[in-house]
């Protein structure tokens, strides 16, 4: 009896019309002809069953191959496409050859996540616009780059189970308002990845970042001057882990309401209620807003009842838990009503998540939401020495994430570590939160995976979030080296990737050296291979050419 299936000639599908987007990858991937399932299934064709199975939880499949057929079965919202990818990208042979046999698997943290702001989202690198930092920026790119962006990197997810993206900057007049952002949400939803628009409690626009809409934060304050936010000081922050100061602009941006008005407060939950009502988001990341709080009578008194005054200062000047414990409850039933398998994340804030007495005012948070807890490296480098299962279990909240706020724009020296190669602190993050009982990890997806070191990285994100028992060993024989050319190769890529990521400043006969090994690589490989070390060559010789022609002389 054969040990496997041959599926290199006509296959035909059941499911296709419910699945679509894993029909369109069998079609793309396998070597026969992949046809949808009509009256009869023709004589002598292997079949593929696509369903749907509740008892899975999302994003879990079940593979099931006899002589025959082979049933995938997949959990709510993704299961199927992910078995679909298992099965293309790691199971069916170049001849079309799967072994007979059973496999099933389901991700360990199930908030897999992506946090981006839609000016800094650059997956179609050859469009003029391109920011690499800031929170309120303007969109500078054609309207239809936000397309082009983000639908590379939402195939991107799709393929590597990375389940959701945060997304500030969702609604913008200037890439295409309503209409563009239905459209991403329907490309995501059919490919398995849940959208969840950034939205903040009476500060960064509202529920709609940047347009004249009812729902957006400037537009509602010129209309109601009188609910306007009487700020304690200007709008910004500084990041100590970061070499250089942040700029936050005057303006439409950086307004802010008061969050004691009943007003405001039903303005959000009506607001909330639409984006669930009006787009096809998989939930919402909802946060206090960061930049400033509202210094008012009845602010000041309605904070002073909830929360320990002598515990705001440093970056908790910039938010209020009060203010998180008073509206998110009540945003979070807007969602619901519309969306009842929403992903509610709300954000908890940054460097506090040792401090379980701080967050006291959250302990009456519905325990349906997704808690978000931010962290800067120094602080990270804290959480990962000193918290623990049994202390994770004492804070008011009950299903928490980890958000990286590094290995992105917003640490290191002035080079920033945007480009830098992550993959080692992703999992090691990932394998934290399992440590802990933490339900997932948030870190920035910003850059394209044309960059090599953030497309290795974010391939680190994918297999440790979803396994964080996987070894580092293994994690790089199965995804960095047949990128990069074998073991070897792999070893000296990030070798001289690091000691760049490492030193701001290196000799120039070193980057002459490893240069010139990087284009060795490229000339004795081919295709995607080649293409990766000609791009750590380039890096190479920016590095250089930076330093060349740097003078002492220079003001700066």
């Amino acid at each position: 009896m054969a040990d496997v299936i041959h599926l290199d000639g006509t296959v035909v599908v059941e499911g296709a019309d419910a699945h679509p987007h894993a029909f369109r990858r069998l079609q793309q991937t396998l070597p026969g002809t992949v046809i949808a399932a009509g009256p009869a299934v023709p004589h002598g064709t292997s079949v593929i069953r696509l369903e749907t199975d509740a008892s899975l939880p999302e994003g879990g499949f079940r593979i099931e191959t006899t002589a025959a057929d082979v049933s995938i079965a997949g959990g709510p919202f993704s299961g199927v496409i992910y078995g679909v990818e298992e099965l293309v990208g790691r199971r069916v042979g170049a001849d079309g050859s799967l072994p007979i046999g059973r496999i099933e698997d389901a991700p360990a943290l199930a908030y897999r996540t992506f946090w981006n702001w839609d000016h800094t989202t650059n997956w179609e690198p050859t469009q003029i616009g391109a920011q690499e930092i800031g929170v309120m920026n303007p969109y500078h790119k054609p309207p239809e780059g936000f397309l082009a962006d983000f639908t590379r990197l939402i195939d991107f997810m799709s393929r590597n189970r990375i389940a959701a993206l945060a997304m500030y900057g969702f609604l913008r007049e200037s890439h295409g308002g309503i209409e563009m952002a239905q459209e991403l949400c329907r490309y995501a939803t059919e490919r398995g990845v849940r959208i969840l628009p950034g939205v903040a409690i009476n500060a960064y626009g509202g529920v709609v970042w940047e347009m004249d809409h009812e729902y957006n934060l400037a537009t509602w304050l010129r209309k109601h001057p009188h609910l306007a936010a009487e700020m304690e000081r200007p709008a910004g922050f500084q990041i100590p882990d970061l070499g250089f100061p942040l700029f936050f602009p005057r303006g439409d941006y950086s307004v802010r309401g008061c969050p004691s008005r009943p007003e405001n407060q039903q303005w959000m939950a009506e607001g909330i209620a639409w984006l669930a009502e009006t787009f096809e988001v998989g939930g919402i990341n909802i946060e206090a807003g960061d930049y400033g709080v509202c210094g008012c009578r009845d602010c000041q008194a309605r904070r002073a009842a909830r929360e320990d005054a002598q515990r705001r200062e440093g970056y908790a000047e910039s938010w209020s838990h009060a203010d998180m414990a008073d509206f998110y409850p009540r945003l979070f039933e807007a969602a619901r009503a519309h969306r009842p398998d929403a992903w509610i994340y709300s954000e908890i804030q940054w460097d506090n998540l040792l401090d379980a007495e701080a967050q006291a005012p959250l302990r009456s948070l519905p325990e349906g939401g997704i808690y978000q807890h931010t962290l800067n490296r120094s602080y990270w480098e804290r959480v990962r020495a000193e918290m623990t299962p049994d202390y994770a279990r004492t804070l008011p909240t009950t299903n928490n994430v980890f958000r990286a706020q590094f290995d992105c724009q917003w640490n290191g020296d002035h080079r920033t570590e945007r480009y830098r190669f992550n993959g080692r602190d992703f999992a090691n993050q990932a394998q934290k939160a399992a440590e802990v009982g933490f339900r997932g990890l948030t870190v920035w997806g910003e850059p394209s995976d044309y960059e090599v070191t953030s497309e290795l990285s974010y391939l680190a994100f994918a297999r440790f979030t979803w396994d964080p028992s996987l070894t580092w060993e293994r994690f790089t024989a199965e995804e960095i080296e047949p990128r990069l050319g074998g073991a070897e190769a792999a070893g000296r890529f990030l070798a001289i990737t690091e000691a760049l990521d490492a030193n701001a400043t290196i000799e120039r006969a070193d980057l002459a050296r490893f240069r010139s090994e990087a284009l060795s690589h490229a000339v004795a490989t081919s295709g995607d291979v080649a293409r990766r070390w000609v791009w750590l060559a380039e890096r190479l010789g920016r590095q250089d050419h930076s330093q060349a022609t740097r003078t002492s002389a220079a003001p700066w």
